[in-house]
């Protein structure tokens, strides 16, 4: 297993801008574009004080080392699974469909100053002998670039300027 501590920030802005922002499909596909998703849905439904939201979403696997590309295919798809109680934080439980290998932890939102501070805590676990420590690496590497793209889209998104 293959722990990701990660943490990005939102400068100017509050903990419920931010919590909206990541309740809105219209972002959510924004990020998937600009990360060049091949195919993408999202459903958010409100759940008592909070929400639920899935994304199912596939990369091409072009980039990926030959090992890798030929236990996964021409294509990765993960479905993300995020159980909102409220605002502050959200368990986060991915899925990778077909494959025995997935993803859980959980995401909390935190005022600092006038800065939102999103910390991303998840285990990569896959259960493939040999190769799957060497899959866990490249899955977190993946999932923290995946991160890191929904923060620069994010930062953009609430100041205003995020043109599609």
């Amino acid at each position: 297993m293959k722990r990701v501590n990660h943490t990005l920030n939102y400068p100017g802005t509050t903990v419920d801008h931010v919590y909206a922002m990541l309740g809105d499909p219209s972002f959510r596909q924004a990020v998937a574009d600009y990360q060049g998703v091949s195919d993408f849905a999202c459903d958010i439904t409100p759940s008592g004080a909070g929400r639920q939201a899935r994304l199912e979403q596939a990369y091409g696997t072009d980039s990926f080392p030959s090992f890798a590309k030929r236990l996964v295919g021409n294509e990765l798809r993960f479905v993300q699974e995020e159980e909102w109680a409220s605002s502050s934080g959200a368990d986060i439980l991915v899925s990778i469909p077909g494959k025995p290998g997935d993803i859980s932890g959980n995401t909390t939102l935190t005022q600092s100053g006038d800065d939102v501070v999103q910390r991303i805590d998840v285990a990569v676990k896959v259960s493939i002998p040999l190769v799957g420590g060497r899959l866990e690496d490249m899955v977190a590497s993946f999932i923290t670039k995946a991160f890191d793209a929904e923060n620069k889209v994010g930062v953009k998104w609430l100041r205003g300027e995020w043109r599609i």
